[in-house]
């Protein structure tokens, strides 16, 4: 018996071995600051060969919303839940601050890495640095190669505030080369030497094309004669800043863009040449997004027609993005998923799509799964309401937005120390997607209720959440290199910080602070508007 029972245990290992290894590998990248208008799937003037192959061999997800920011948008993306909820909504994290998510938040590489995938993160963080239980090791990455800040510049020696910020693992490395390159060949390394037994989750979020802009100087000479035609933004303070360069003889940014770019687009296509030399390309899901629209003002140079507006800003051209998914061995190849799906979906989407439980225990998600849409063609209708907000570049100065698939109400706030002022444009979003009427005085009745639901939405956010900040506190000093910044586990406590109130007094004081914000995490409040007990 024990010789047959080993010939069928023999006969059957490769059938379990298949099992495991026909869940999906994922890799999950995103650009910093991408237009609308700036692939050549969209009919744009830069070379995306890359991005045009993703588009044509995927679905197009072409209603894919992020936050007008970056910082949000990978809070969002990366758990699941509104950024408002997360205290990361109004500004990025900037270098000065101890601000990062929660760690009792659940990351979406920790589903995939209990799972039993492999996790990689190759590329910009912007989620905390102050705290090791911020770091991309502590939040489901196995493997983390990139920097923990934005701006890092796109040559050595890929500084902030001064301080290096290139690592890998925790440790300071040092490299050669062209950022948005290095980052193609290291996610092409794992790739060739990952654990062949596992699927993987790769994350690959560039900084191309964020500012300060710079490029290979082949790419410069390929894009200087390159004439900057782009039309008006239709957004106040984007087209102000290009306005004042114009008057100050400043030479336009989009020649460096648009190389900066296509740097990016040969960096996905090297990834994607290693997908195929591997025969990995049918079963690997690769989704691509921007983390907010392009910025368009002067030294940005990106371009979002016809959607109005640009990074930073709640028009269309701020938060609706170039997305696409390619998945050979599950979606059809052409296609448009047209439905509102935003970066708060992405998490129980791909964990879907990879047939896995989410692993979130600590707090419900505010994303929806959205693989039926995207796989089936299924309708998943939006009737509840999508929130984002921005408090950039100025602080007290507020773009906000509440939309659903027939609506949508922008709102503008400009917050002095004395009084505010708000003005609503509202759009009939399904018939205008451009936003060119507002319908704000022909219909009251549905601005009193979406802006309604703004300032309730906005109650959520805990006091001592992000708020922009521009310069860092008088005399702060950057360290002389970031990976030895954090905080480790073994110097800080194993729970989060109880603060100064009393416990018996939080509830009431969180009360009390109504509309200003949560005393208490992940406090909803009910009672009244601008505030109330948690739920």
């Amino acid at each position: 018996m024990r010789p047959l029972l080993l010939f069928i245990a023999l006969l059957l290992a490769p059938c379990l071995a298949l099992a495991v290894d026909d869940r999906p590998n994922i890799i999950v990248m995103v650009a910093d600051d991408v237009g609308w208008a700036d692939v050549g799937f969209h009919d744009g003037e830069i070379d995306t060969p890359s991005l045009d192959r993703l588009a044509r061999e995927g679905v197009e997800l072409s209603r894919f919303y992020t936050t007008p920011i970056c910082s949000p948008t990978r809070a969002a993306l990366m758990t699941g839940r509104d950024p408002m909820r997360l205290g990361v909504a109004y500004g990025v994290i900037m270098p000065w601050m101890n601000h990062g998510i929660h760690p009792d938040e659940h990351f979406m590489p920790q589903t995939f890495l209990a799972a039993g995938y492999q996790t990689a993160m190759v590329g910009k963080w912007h989620l905390g640095h102050a705290l090791q239980a911020y770091h991309p090791n502590n939040r489901g990455f196995e493997h983390f190669f990139g920097h923990l800040h934005t701006e890092v510049g796109y040559f050595p020696p890929f500084g902030n505030q001064g301080g290096k910020d290139f690592q890998e693992n925790g440790v300071s490395i040092e490299r050669d080369g062209y950022e948005t390159f290095i980052l193609g060949d290291e996610v092409s390394r794992y790739i060739r030497e990952r654990d062949r037994s596992k699927p993987f989750f790769i994350y690959m979020p560039f900084i191309a094309p964020h500012t300060p802009l710079d490029a290979p100087q082949a790419l410069q000479d390929k894009y200087k004669d390159l004439a900057d035609t782009r039309e008006k933004a239709r957004s106040k303070n984007t087209d102000q800043t290009r306005m004042i360069a114009r008057l100050m003889l400043r030479p336009s940014a989009r020649p460096m863009y648009a190389a900066v770019v296509d740097g990016m687009d040969q960096a996905i296509g090297k990834v994607l040449a290693t997908l195929d030399s591997e025969g990995l390309a049918d079963n690997t899901i690769v989704l691509f997004f921007s983390d907010n629209g392009g910025a368009a003002y002067a030294s940005g140079g990106a371009y979002n027609a016809p959607l109005r507006g640009g990074k930073g800003e709640t028009w269309e051209g701020g938060i609706r993005v170039v997305s696409v998914m390619r998945y050979p061995d599950k979606l059809k190849a052409g296609t448009d998923m047209g439905q509102i799906m935003t970066a708060m979906d992405v998490f129980p989407t791909l964990a879907a799509a990879a047939g896995l439980a989410l692993g979130n225990d600590s707090f419900d998600l505010d994303g929806r799964d959205m693989w039926p849409a995207i796989a089936r063609g299924a309708r998943i209708p939006r009737d509840d309401l999508v929130f984002f907000a921005s408090e950039t570049p100025i602080r007290g100065s507020f773009m906000l937005t509440a939309f659903n698939d027939e609506w949508k109400l922008v709102q503008e706030v400009q917050q002095g120390l004395l009084a505010a002022d708000v003005t609503n444009y509202l759009f009939r979003i399904s018939e205008d997607p451009n936003e060119y009427n507002n319908l704000a005085a022909a219909h009251p009745e549905v601005v009193e209720e979406l802006a309604g639901a703004i300032h309730y939405w906005r109650t959520l956010y805990p006091v001592s959440g992000v708020r922009n900040e521009l310069v860092p506190p008088p005399g702060w000093r950057a360290p002389r290199d970031w990976a030895t910044y954090p905080r480790s586990l073994e110097v800080t406590q194993d729970i989060a910080a109880p603060g100064m109130p009393p416990p018996y007094a939080l509830k009431s004081l969180d009360w009390q602070h109504g509309e200003a914000g949560r005393l208490i995490y992940n406090c909803e409040p009910y009672g009244f508007i601008g505030g109330g007990l948690c739920k």
